[in-house]
């Protein structure tokens, strides 16, 4: 991770047994986004976006986490849920913007979530993420 920043791993258990566990589910929403370095598609479980003022946000509570660090230098990703796969330009926000994204992700994700804002108190530890031109690449046919 980069020098200064803060991050809170994952660990063992997740990283191997839940994160798979969950892509597979198809019921937690999955982040695809170029790797930064690598240049390859890189997929894993996130938290679902959460909605404020009719638009949707990414909230990174581990801090700068791989995935944010790769979305940022991507600039777009997607995102498949319940069978619905969606593009979006990743748009990052700062200050008051940001602030509310968190409050409102915070208060969607519940207690489950508070143990890393505690250990990372500062909402610019957070890396957020509004979704922009959201367009359907696949999805159950209606």
């Amino acid at each position: 991770m980069a020098e200064g920043k803060s991050y809170l791993n994952p660990g063992f258990v997740m990283k191997s047994l839940i994160g798979p566990l969950a892509m597979r589910s198809g019921k937690i929403p999955v982040l695809t986004v170029t790797g930064r370095t690598s240049g390859r598609p890189r997929s894993l479980p996130i938290g679902k976006p959460v909605e404020l003022d009719g638009r949707r946000f990414l909230v990174s509570p581990r801090g700068e986490t791989h995935w944010a660090r790769n979305l940022r230098a991507a600039g777009s990703g997607t995102l498949r849920s319940n069978g619905v796969t969606e593009s979006f330009r990743a748009v990052e926000v700062v200050g008051e913007e940001r602030d509310r994204a968190i409050a409102a992700y915070r208060t969607a994700a519940g207690k489950q979530i508070e143990p890393a804002f505690a250990k990372l108190p500062n909402a610019s530890d957070h890396p957020t993420f509004r979704l922009d031109d959201v367009a359907v690449v696949s999805g159950p046919k209606s």
